[in-house]
């Protein structure tokens, strides 16, 4: 079965609603930007599940979201469902993570003032 990688191309969207830009999904998932922008345009290129699964998580989706979603399956309702307790865990730490480093943004920025 073919992966319908511009399905995967929700990452731009994804991006959006957590106000960060690719470079810091590239610091996140530890996958370079220009991988990244061929993710974001569709481009017709095999990617390791490996890849897949570091983006999603540093997306804060669970680990399998991108590989579900280029394979045709519901990215939302069904990969949600399928999570798991470590796979939620770890979305949770993340966003924990991303938080905190946020806030110490936030104070460095009103201590400079």
């Amino acid at each position: 079965m073919a992966r319908d990688w511009h399905a995967v191309a929700t990452v731009t969207t994804r991006l959006a609603q957590l106000d960060m830009t690719q470079q810091e999904l590239s610091n996140r998932s530890q996958v370079s930007v220009a991988m990244l922008r061929q993710i974001q345009r569709g481009a017709e290129r095999h990617r390791s599940p490996r890849t897949l699964a570091a983006v999603s998580e540093a997306l804060d989706w669970f680990t399998g979201h991108l590989a579900d979603v280029a394979d045709g399956r519901s990215g939302s309702s069904e990969a949600s469902a399928a999570a798991t307790p470590r796979d939620e865990l770890a979305a949770l730490r993340q966003t924990i993570e991303m938080l905190a480093d946020r806030l110490d943004a936030v104070e460095r920025r009103l201590t400079e003032r």
